[in-house]
């Protein structure tokens, strides 16, 4: 069982990552940077047998090193690529070293293997403390992925034109293989400390996730890092040595793998019981680190992405709710237009009204005449609000039922959603040049198949529904809509054969299960030709009308299972 918080890169897996790269990346030409993001760098290097992609992250919650599958093309403008690409273009990789016990590792960079360095690129990988810095042959830094100013770091300020200085010094001293037992357990019990605490306050290179391994790498083992060293017994100070032995003499000897834990997230050494069970293939901590940093750097991504447009959209809500209330109470007030016309008919009606008093009448007479017309204007605006709120409060419905098994296509719904934000936050139809980009972009709406095998599709969002209802739709498609609920657009496709009893009841409770009502029981749902359907002037996509149509009962519990028994397309995917 992984946890759900990030593991960070440590010193065990950075080595464990270096052991793998140094004898298929040293020595190689530079031949490519780019930056994907505001924290990533991606360089690729040239060997004799093939080229190698390295991703470099500076990024506090996962600073990390390793090679990665070959990258899209993107950022290749940073400035920070630019000054790489400038700066090593032409030179060799010639050494990957990582010194001592700190997350810091140095690539040298030469004309050829064998001269004089002329580069270094220096990553330190430590937490919120990260960097990426370039430096020439003095030492000096040519470019920073960030400038460390003195009110950022007293320590250790750091920027452009600087002479390189190392990280300051670690506390404790580096494990040692060769140090007794007895010194090794008096090192720990210097001060009642939480045996967490402890390691890392006597030892370099102790990471959290590598404590609890050392610690046995389950719940008990969570309990024993809490546990204070003056309490340890005999028996659990001989299990934390022997797992500290075989630890040192993993490192030592390079005794590295890729495996799961139980309490911490992986591991990436092996005790001496798991050596040469079978030979590693190559790259093989990489791929699988890397894999794992996408998955939760991935869902990390989805999730901020999703409480930003859930935000979004919410506001929006709120304001249409508010204006529409606003609207309602101005209607509300034409009422009182009959009661202002009597004021002034009672004023016109004394026997000798003042000049004042005619003319306090004329003016309950024009706003009288004022409220009646604004009913004119009034209540187009209505319903202009009421047709936002339903369309907000199905992408509301959609952003809760999107795809979940995959972070590209999750982001790509969520891109959607963020995109009909967009357009609903404009006033009318969007113009000629919004028009022309929404129509290059082919919505790609979940597509199953029927019972009889016939095409089913599902709107996911708003461009999506106008889609598959409106520009897509040909004579014999039906039209499946929830009734009176916010929800998916549904089409079967008729117009390639004739549907079946099993075809529609399916289509029906799609229809039921990406809806709000989806939770129920029994959903009523609407059956109606697509020829029926019209679009709405100057309503948003996927607004439509319709005549007549047919309701039948749907069951959101039987979607489930066509989902799962049928293969999605068109960037579809089936759900839990």
């Amino acid at each position: 069982m992984a946890p759900a918080a990030l593991q960070a890169m440590d010193l065990t897996s950075l080595r464990a990552v270096l052991s793998e790269l140094q004898p298929l990346l040293v020595p190689s030409r530079f031949e490519k940077a780019q930056q994907a993001d505001g924290h990533t760098l991606q360089l690729g290097f040239r060997t004799l047998k093939q080229r190698l992609w390295l991703e470099v992250s500076w990024l506090a919650e996962a600073p990390r090193l390793m090679a990665i599958a070959p990258p899209p093309r993107q950022g290749d403008g940073s400035t920070l690529a630019q000054q790489l690409q400038h700066g090593l273009g032409g030179l060799a990789l010639v050494s990957l070293e990582q010194p001592g016990w700190e997350r810091v590792v140095e690539l040298g960079f030469a004309a050829r293997p064998g001269d004089t360095l002329q580069r270094w690129l220096v990553l330190e990988l430590m937490g919120r403390h990260s960097n990426v810095f370039l430096l020439d042959e003095q030492r000096r830094v040519v470019a920073a992925a960030r400038q460390v100013r003195q009110q950022q770091s007293r320590l250790r300020p750091i920027g452009t034109g600087d002479l390189y200085s190392p990280p300051p010094p670690l506390e404790g001293q580096p494990p040692d293989l060769c140090e007794p037992f007895e010194r090794w357990q008096a090192q720990l019990t210097l001060l009642p400390l939480p045996l967490l605490k402890a390691l890392q306050s006597a030892y370099q290179g102790i990471s959290p996730a590598l404590a609890l391994q050392l610690a046995g790498d389950t719940p008990e083992g969570q309990a024993l890092l809490s546990q204070s060293v003056q309490t340890l017994t005999p028996q659990q100070w001989l299990a934390l040595w022997e797992r500290w032995q075989g630890w040192l003499q993993a490192m030592e000897q390079q005794r590295f793998g890729f495996s799961l834990g139980q309490c911490c997230a992986y591991r990436c050494w092996q005790e001496p019981a798991q050596a040469g069970l079978e030979a590693p293939e190559p790259l093989a901590i990489n791929q699988a680190l890397a894999a794992y940093h996408q998955d939760c750097l991935g869902s990390r991504q989805v999730r901020q992405r999703h409480h930003q447009v859930r935000q979004r959209l919410e506001q929006l809500l709120q304001r249409e709710r508010s204006q529409m209330e606003h609207q309602e109470q101005l209607l509300h007030q034409v009422e009182n237009s009959d009661q202002l016309q009597q004021q002034a008919d009672a004023l016109l009606c004394l026997p000798q009204p003042s000049r004042d008093q005619v003319a306090e009448a004329q003016a309950l007479y024009k706003r009288a005449r004022k409220l009646r017309r604004s009913v004119a204007a009034i209540t187009p605006r209505l319903e202009q609000h009421r047709q936002r709120i339903e369309q907000l409060e199905a992408s509301l419905t959609y952003l809760e039922q999107g795809p979940q098994h995959s972070h590209t296509a999750a982001l790509e719904h969520l891109r959607s959603l963020d995109e009909d934000c967009a357009h609903l936050q404009e006033s009318g139809r969007p113009n000629r040049s919004q028009r022309r980009q929404g129509a290059s972009d082919t919505p790609t709406p979940l597509e199953l198949s029927s019972p009889s095998g016939l095409r089913l599709q599902v709107g996911r969002n708003h461009r999506q529904n106008e889609w598959i209802s409106l520009r897509q739709a040909r004579r014999g498609d039906l039209w499946f809509h929830a009734q009176e609920c916010p929800g998916s657009h549904v089409v079967l496709k008729g117009s390639e054969g004739v549907p079946g009893e099993a075809d529609l009841q399916a289509a029906a409770d799609l229809a039921a299960h990406f809806s709000r009502a989806r939770g129920n029981s029994r959903v009523a749902v609407v059956l109606v030709p697509c020829d029926d359907l019209q679009r709405i002037a100057g309503a948003g996509p996927g607004t439509v009308r319709h005549r007549g149509g047919e309701v039948l009962w749907a069951d959101p519990g039987r979607a489930a299972a066509l989902l799962t028994a049928t293969p999605p397309s068109l960037g579809g995917e089936p759900e839990p």
